[in-house]
C-alpha cells in the first residue's frame, strides 16, 4: 500500500465523516472538521490522488466523495486501535451474559447484545457439535419401552431424544447401559464416540441387543446430525435506519439472513477464538452483498474455536467500534463457556 501517512489521515477522516454523516465528504468539510496540519490545496491534492489510486469515488456530480472497499480495507488494515468501550458497556456485557440459565440462552443474549451494541444485524453460530466432546450421557426409563436419552457436552449443550424400544427393559439393564456409554465416551470427541460406541451392543447378551442396539443408534444419531447449521439472528431491523442508499441493497441481505446456509458462509470458519476479522464488500463471496461488510469473531474455551459470531451492516460502518464489540462479546462467551 503506497500511501504515506499524510494521504492515510485524510482517508481516515473521509471515512470517519461519511460513516458519521452519510454524506460524501468535500474538501472544506475536512478543513472545517480537522485539524490536519495542512491547506485546503494540499487535502484537494490528496484526495485526487487517493482517488487516482481507488481509495475513494465520486458517487455523483456532487463535490464529494466516499469510500470504495479498497479504501475501507486500508482503513481497517491501519487502524492503530479499536474503540476502546466504555466502563458501562463491559459490565452491560458482563451482567447481560452472566445472567444466562444454559447454553441456549448464552446464544439467544449474545445475538440480542451484539445488535443493541453495534446497531448492527448479529448472527451467532451455535457451537458447534463436532468440535464438542462428552460430559455425560444420562438414560431415564419412562416407560418399559421408552427411554429418554440426555447428552450433554463440555459447553454444556443438552442434546435429548426419546427412543422407543423394540421390547421390555428393564432398570438394571439401562443402568448397565448408561455405566458402559459413559466409560466408553465421556472426555472424547465425537468421532471417537461414534467408533467406540458402534460395537457396545455385541458386548450385551442376545435377549437385550435390541433394545441396545435402539438406544445406541439414537446416540449416534444425535452425534452426527448436522447442528451446526443452527444459528441465531437478531437486529435487522438495525439495517433499515441506513436509509435510501443501503435499501437497493437490503433485500438482498435480508433474504440472506433468512438462510443459515448463506449465514454460515458469511460467518466462515473459526478456527481459534481470536482475531476478529473483517470483509468488506466485494470480498464476500455470496453474490447481492457488494454493500456489505461483515465483522466475526471465532468463540470457544481456551484455544479451540467452537463456532463464530459476528455483525452484518453496510460497508460505511463504525469500524473501530464494531470490531471492539465483537471482539470483547466473543472472548466474554469464551470464558463463559470455559468456565463450565
Amino acid at each position: 500500500m503506497s500511501v504515506d501517512d499524510r494521504k492515510l489521515d485524510v482517508l481516515r477522516a473521509i471515512v470517519e465523516d461519511y460513516v458519521a454523516t452519510q454524506e460524501p465528504v468535500g474538501s472544506k468539510a475536512l478543513v472545517d472538521r480537522h485539524h490536519l496540519g495542512v491547506s485546503p490545496a494540499t487535502i484537494r491534492n490528496d484526495m485526487a490522488a487517493l482517488e487516482d489510486e481507488g481509495y475513494i469515488a465520486q458517487p455523483h456530480t456532487s463535490a464529494g466523495r466516499v469510500p470504495t472497499d479498497k479504501g475501507y480495507r486500508l482503513f481497517v488494515d491501519r487502524l492503530s486501535t479499536v474503540k476502546p468501550l466504555s466502563a458501562a458497556e463491559k459490565r452491560a456485557i458482563q451482567t447481560f451474559l452472566d445472567g444466562a440459565l444454559d447454553l441456549d440462552d448464552v446464544v439467544s443474549r449474545t445475538v440480542r447484545l451484539l445488535a443493541q451494541l453495534t446497531r448492527q444485524a448479529a448472527v451467532v453460530q451455535y457451537p458447534s457439535l463436532s468440535r464438542s466432546t462428552v460430559r455425560h450421557v444420562e438414560l431415564v426409563m419412562l416407560a418399559p419401552t421408552r427411554v429418554l436419552v440426555v447428552l450433554i457436552t463440555d459447553t454444556g449443550r443438552v442434546e435429548q431424544r426419546v427412543v422407543d424400544l423394540p421390547a421390555d427393559a428393564d432398570d438394571a439393564l439401562v443402568g448397565e447401559l448408561r455405566a458402559r456409554i459413559n466409560a466408553l465416551a465421556v472426555g472424547q470427541d465425537f468421532a471417537a464416540v461414534e467408533a467406540r460406541v458402534t460395537e457396545l451392543t455385541e458386548r450385551f447378551g442376545p435377549e437385550d441387543r435390541a433394545a441396545v442396539a435402539a438406544v445406541t443408534a439414537t446416540l449416534l444419531s444425535t452425534l452426527i446430525e448436522r447442528h451446526e447449521e443452527r444459528v441465531a439472528v437478531a437486529g435487522t431491523g438495525n439495517l433499515a435506519r441506513y436509509g435510501q442508499e443501503f435499501d437497493r441493497e437490503l433485500e438482498p441481505l435480508l433474504s440472506a439472513l433468512e438462510e443459515h446456509v448463506v449465514l454460515l458462509r458469511l460467518l466462515g470458519e473459526a478456527t481459534s477464538p481470536t482475531p476478529v476479522r473483517v470483509r468488506i464488500g466485494s470480498e464476500n463471496a455470496q453474490t447481492g452483498l457488494s454493500a456489505t461488510s461483515v465483522v466475526t469473531s471465532g468463540y470457544g474455551p481456551g484455544e479451540l474455536a467452537l463456532a463464530s459470531m459476528g455483525v452484518v451492516g453496510p460497508t460505511r460502518m463504525d469500524y473501530p467500534g464494531t470490531i471492539a464489540a465483537v471482539g470483547a462479546v466473543a472472548r466474554y462467551v469464551s470464558k463463559i463457556l470455559a468456565a463450565h
